[in-house]
């Protein structure tokens, strides 16, 4: 290869090819010498040369030459080794040192008669390996070098941060339908409300409970989908039904369509808890994975806190009306974003699979070796497949991944958390507290909310598993205080003194719910599980999820009557100790790793080496940090 470059200065140093390789790359081979005579160190021999015009500044040509002594070491100007790590000569120190204050630029211009076509074409554009990829920039002294970088690092946040948005806006319509009901029941029975006399309390229990037990049907309806719809398609037709339910219960004149409208409403909410995070995971790179990927329980707790303002002001019916235009900009941005790369690689369109990974890595983007990666696993995972149908999803090498998504759902919901959150005037009231209750679930949200944005800026910091830790030992202490409170309480003991005691253990509680039992059990459900059960595995937690969500609902004031307001609180104690337990030792650590390396590891595929991926800010312009976790 012939180069040509202007220096202001004449002296040449010898390169290894250690040193050469660190440069240009393996396999670049360069030479350089003064177009003046070669001075006796170099051969006489040289390649042919090009002469470059002057401005008043030595002229340095650089062309091929051999050494007669060695053939491993070729003369090039060792400024290209500046922070490279590698050790210099006096000499070529000097010439560095030379050309960074030299008022002539140096530049180097490559031959295009002799480049490797044969190279090339082997290249073909692709990345050396799975996370790297060769870029050409320009060092402090204009030369043009060739490194390598990861391939993450050249993709644009920008695009997965809107497909992300877009998503979880959706969970801004299953947030304001979950809280729908703790505003909206007291004004159905007052009496200037349309219903006032039609709702007995039993039809008042079902129209709370109805949305969870429609939602478990969702669930088991919601991997079929998103397996023969695609994702993008199944999320987005949530949104018209959403908004037939709210119109439903708005223009409601009696219980059966409320009732009508809450079961559609938990329909969607079950297809739309299952799709959103496999969506996400199938997405958006390991290094932000965590933060995008608790969005939509970021955004799912703005709509219940926006249900529980409202409702403060809002009969059932304007509240209703209210809830219908949740969906609207959901199914509008929708329709901006692309399917998942995964799941169209899975039907064999590899070319809308291409097209799907470039929008969401951007333009500029080359995404060669992360497309190569999940084709290669996709590959694999047909090669592997020996049944089909559901009986697949029980194979043993699923076993680990399913029952770790399940075991995560069960501790969520068996925590107690929509039992406490369901009955906080009841409980309130029981610990003697005079907060109205409409405050009460205010704070809530507010504290839901709070906690889940600390949970954002953490998950990639921390990791998954150190925030389960968190949430676990905070739910135990928490519980095990209200239920010693409640214990004294039972057996006369005055704690007048100690009336703060509920507010703080249950906001602390709340608090350590949502940064980590809250969104991360959801966020590890896209993570997990293996791209060929995706779609029935997600399913299944899922329903499995919204079973227990019913069973603990139903059956909190039933536990009341029968082991007190302590044994409750002390029972929903041990099942968390029993969840830190189980994070302990089978729980494992997502954190910047890709969906095919955790795919490896839980299902006995063959070990790879843990890349390391560059940490993404969690807030402000969510540009790379300078240091990789």
């Amino acid at each position: 290869m012939t180069a040509l470059a202007k220096t202001n200065s004449g002296s040449i140093e010898s390169l290894s090819e250690e040193e050469l390789t660190a440069v240009y790359g393996a396999g670049a081979r360069i030479h350089s010498s003064h177009h003046r005579p070669p001075p006796s160190a170099l051969s006489s021999t040289c390649s042919s040369s090009t002469s470059v015009a002057t401005n008043g500044s030595t002229v340095a040509l650089l062309h091929s030459s051999q050494r007669k002594k060695s053939k491993n070491k070729y003369n090039v100007h060792k400024y290209n080794l500046y922070n490279k790590g590698i050790k210099m000569t006096s000499g070529a120190q000097k010439e560095l040192n030379l050309l960074l204050t030299a008022p002539t630029v140096p530049e180097i211009i490559k031959s295009e008669s002799e480049k490797d076509p044969k190279k090339d074409e082997a290249n073909d554009g692709r990345l050396p390996n799975s996370h790297e990829a060769t870029f050409e920039t320009l060092n402090s002294s204009g030369i043009i070098i060739k490194e390598k970088q990861d391939s993450s690092q050249s993709a644009s946040i920008i695009p997965q941060v809107l497909a992300s948005l877009s998503v979880s806006l959706g969970s801004l319509a299953v947030g304001f339908s979950s809280a729908y009901t703790s505003p909206a029941l007291p004004s159905m029975t007052d009496a200037t409300s349309i219903l006032y006399g039609k709702v007995s309390a039993e039809e008042m229990s079902w129209i709370g409970s109805i949305m969870p037990l429609a939602a478990l049907f969702g669930g088991m309806a919601g991997g079929p989908l998103i397996e023969s719809l695609g994702r993008r398609t199944t999320i987005i037709s949530t949104a018209v039904p959403f908004i037939v339910s709210f119109l439903l219960i708005a223009l409601a004149v009696n219980v059966a369509m409320v009732m009508t409208g809450r079961a559609i409403a938990g329909f969607c909410v079950g297809i739309a808890s299952l799709a959103l995070p496999v969506y996400l995971g199938e997405t958006v790179l390991p290094e932000v994975r965590g933060m995008l990927g608790l969005l939509p329980t970021t955004l799912g707790n703005i709509g219940i806190l926006l249900c529980y303002v409202a409702g403060a002001y809002l009969d059932w019916s304007m509240l209703a009306f209210a809830g219908a235009l949740i969906p609207v900009p959901f199914l509008i941005c929708m329709f901006f974003i692309p399917e998942t790369p995964r799941w169209y690689i899975g039907r064999n369109k590899h070319k809308k699979a291409r097209k799907a990974l470039q929008w969401l890595r951007g333009q500029n983007a080359d995404i060669s070796a992360e497309f190569d990666e999940i084709e290669k696993t996709n590959a694999e995972s047909n090669k592997n497949e020996k049944t089909a149908g559901c009986s697949e999803l029980f194979a043993k090498m699923y076993r680990r991944p399913l029952l770790i998504s399940i075991g995560l759902m069960f501790f969520q919901q068996m925590s107690g958390i929509n039992a406490v959150i369901f009955y906080t005037v009841k409980i309130f009231k029981e610990a003697g507290s005079t907060i109205d209750g409409n405050i009460c679930t205010i704070i809530v949200g507010i504290v839901n909310f709070g906690s889940t944005f600390v949970a954002t800026m953490l998950i990639d910091r921390l990791g998954r598993k150190v925030l389960l830790y968190i949430s676990s030992i905070a739910m135990i202490a928490t519980l095990g205080v209200l239920g010693l409170f409640f214990w004294a309480k039972e057996r006369n003991i005055d704690v007048t003194a100690y009336g703060w005691i509920p507010l703080a253990s249950f906001v602390i509680y709340v608090i350590g719910f949502s940064i980590g039992f809250g969104p991360i059990p959801w966020l590890m459900m896209g993570e997990i599980l293996p791209a060929k059960i995706r779609g029935p595995a997600a399913s299944l937690a899922t329903s499995f999820n919204w079973s227990c969500t019913f069973i603990v609902t139903k059956t909190f004031v039933d536990l009341l009557a029968l082991i007190g307001s302590s044994g409750t609180f002390w029972l929903f104690t041990g099942i968390c100790a029993v969840g830190l337990v189980f994070v302990v030792l089978f729980v494992p650590e997502t954190q910047g790793k890709s969906l095919e390396d955790i795919e490896r590891n839980l299902t006995g595929g063959p070990k790879v080496p843990v890349r390391q991926c560059r940490r993404m800010s969690s807030i402000a312009n969510l540009k790379p940090l300078p240091m990789a976790v």
